[in-house]
């Protein structure tokens, strides 16, 4: 899995130290620093992958790395000077060597942007006896700016207490953000986190810096017997935490593979509860239209009902009326006078 790592500290004269020694180590080249009149050769050096320069607009003087560095040893005069500034970075296993270099070339962009400085860039592949995923590099810059006449004021806001830490965590939130970028663009699933375990709000513990000397005495044991328990104090603490880690980590997924199951169940359960709604929806739906239905029948056969008897009674009052009639015609008859026709042939004629 991709790893995070982003590490800063200054190259400072009080601990006897040189920039123009420390870029010639890293980037594996020769060169010469005027101040001290020593030449440091580590052409022969293994494992660089690559060097280039960063630097602002129109400060094409820096590119030449002696000339850059013996400028920075030049502009400073106290003994105690801090000459240069080395950020150290976990470049993605998961990325191919030119995306590892473009996204080193990109947080070297951002420092000479944000500082106004020059980054010497230094890509490293894995130790041939440590992690084969150990990709990284070394970011060299200037303590400050650059312009194209030479050095210009000292960048404070990364020496001062009160500045310097906010800044670096600013810093570190880039690097997060760029190496989540890469990795997104290069269809990897990995994501690195720049806060600590606590902020993130993780029970892990984190492991306790090696440092040089543990590293090298673990992997001489190592070479010595493959898969041997480790030997110095460190390793025999940070074996511990990664157990601890591990343990952490299987009860982690255990409670998460049981809330998985309680959220199938759970979501299983809702869609049993929906369907179950709306089957009785839908009989709820067949059961009223059912009862409309009825309802209409009744209302059809309350209407013929009624258009029957209105129909009875139309012809139960023709019948009357009829038979008034009758009765009306028979009482004529009766009332009509009677004439009788005489017998005799002739009229009667008296004397």
């Amino acid at each position: 899995m991709a790893i995070y790592h982003l590490s800063v500290k200054a190259i400072s004269r009080s601990a006897g130290r040189s920039v123009v020694a420390a870029a010639a180590y890293r980037t594996g080249q020769e060169l010469t620093d005027e101040r001290q009149g020593l030449t440091h050769d580590y052409t022969r050096k293994q494992g660089v992958e690559g060097a280039f320069i960063v630097a602002p607009d129109g400060v094409d003087w820096a590119q030449d790395r002696n000339a850059l560095w013996n400028a920075a040893e030049a502009a400073e005069k106290r003994k105690d000077a801090k000459t240069g500034r080395e950020y150290e970075l976990a470049l993605p296993a998961e990325l191919d060597a030119g995306a590892r270099a473009a996204l080193a070339r990109d947080f070297a962009v951002e420092l000479v942007k944000r500082y106004g400085v020059v980054a010497d860039v230094a890509i490293h592949e894995p130790g041939r006896e440590g992690d084969n995923r150990n990709h990284h590099a070394h970011i060299l810059t200037t303590t400050r700016t650059v312009g194209a006449e030479g050095l210009g004021a000292k960048t404070r806001v990364l020496d001062v207490a009160s500045t310097a830490s906010a800044e670096i965590e600013h810093m570190r939130g880039v690097w997060a953000r760029q190496v989540n970028t890469a990795l997104e663009r290069h269809q990897a699933e990995q994501r690195v986190d720049h806060r600590s375990f606590e902020r993130q709000g993780k029970e892990q513990e984190p492991t306790r810096h090696m440092g040089v000397s543990a590293t090298a005495l673990e992997r001489q044991a190592a070479r010595e017997i493959p898969g041997r328990d480790p030997v110095t104090d460190l390793g025999k603490q940070n074996a511990e935490i990664r157990e601890r880690n591990r343990v952490l980590e299987t009860a982690r997924k255990a409670v998460e593979k049981a809330q998985e199951l309680f959220s199938g169940l759970e979501k299983k359960a809702r869609l049993a509860v929906g369907l179950a709604r709306k089957i009785g929806q839908r009989m709820e739906r067949e059961r009223e239209a059912e009862r409309q239905r009825q309802e209409r029948v009744r209302q059809e056969e309350i209407r013929r009902e009624m258009q029957r008897q209105a129909e009875q009674r139309a012809v139960e009052e023709a019948r009357k009326a009829a038979e008034m009639e009758r009765q009306k015609q028979l009482a004529k008859e009766i009332d009509r006078p009677t004439v009788r026709r005489s017998r005799d042939r002739g009229p009667s004629i008296g004397f």
